[in-house]
């Protein structure tokens, strides 16, 4: 990689980024523009995929719906939503690699590289509050899905099977990108960015966990057809959610400054 690769703009964007985190301005260099440039595009890319993983979703449940209404749903719909599943890790997992590979490649220009004593695990990376509210929010939505099973509706069962597969699917996509981000390797070479390094990871780890697309499944599946009982269910499950998200990051937030960070995982 060299610094013609990298343009003036994303080096200019590390800066704002350094300055951001606490962190000096004047070790701005190319190698750690094509870092932040390769997530940012991976993140922008990432953004499309779900969006486009929801659409298919909601493309599979309305086109497997008889058209009067009534009758049994077409059954190749299942194995469609499988295929779009699959699809979902498969393109996360080629924008990992794709992050990962642009890692190499200033890894490969160091002169050196420096380490932290111990690899950080997941307690340091994403911290116990946050994996705590991931694990809940998923096993929350995951319970909510079981129990619209036991609607006696046929609309309303599948519309509850549509959701736990995409449930399915995004925990899978989720652990699969959670995994690269805990074992890939450290990119620095001094102390300055090694500190940028466990910023990167944190921020790649809590993009990784935000349940936005969890949120919004039901709304092209479950909504459509459930009881109001359970709307209402859904609606105060995200909006704990939410509120607990905005604590955990609040208070992450105080405890970085008491510690004269600008970014903590805890």
């Amino acid at each position: 990689m060299t610094d013609r690769s990298v343009r003036q703009a994303d080096v200019e964007r590390v800066g704002l980024w350094l300055a951001g985190h606490g962190l000096p301005q004047d070790r701005t260099t190319p190698l750690l523009a094509a870092r932040l440039t390769a997530r940012r595009r991976a993140r922008l890319a990432s953004g499309v995929v779900l969006a486009a993983f929801i659409l298919a979703v909601a493309l599979a449940y309305s086109f497997a719906r008889p058209a009067d209404g009534s009758g049994p749903y077409r059954p190749w719909s299942l194995v469609v939503l499988a295929a779009v599943v699959g699809g979902l890790v498969l393109a996360q997992s080629l924008l990992d690699r794709q992050v990962r590979r642009a890692d190499r490649r200033v890894a490969a220009t160091l002169p050196r590289r420096a380490a932290h004593p111990v690899r950080p695990g997941w307690r340091t990376v994403l911290g116990l509050p946050r994996a705590a509210f991931a694990v809940a929010t998923f096993t929350g939505a995951m319970v909510l899905a079981i129990v619209s099973l036991t609607v006696r509706d046929g609309t309303a069962q599948y519309a509850s099977i549509v959701l736990l597969i995409g449930l399915c699917g995004v925990a899978v996509a989720t652990a699969v990108q959670l995994r690269h981000v805990l074992t890939h390797p450290v990119v620095a070479d001094d102390e300055v960015s090694l500190t940028a390094d466990g910023i990167m990871r944190v921020e790649d780890a809590r993009n990784v966990t935000t349940p936005t697309v969890v949120w919004c499944l039901p709304t092209v599946s479950v909504l459509d057809t459930a009881p109001g009982w359970w709307v209402a269910a859904w609606c105060v499950f995200v909006a704990l959610g939410a509120v607990s998200l905005a604590l955990i990051t609040v208070s992450a937030g105080l405890a970085a400054r008491r510690r004269g960070t600008t970014l903590a995982s805890r």
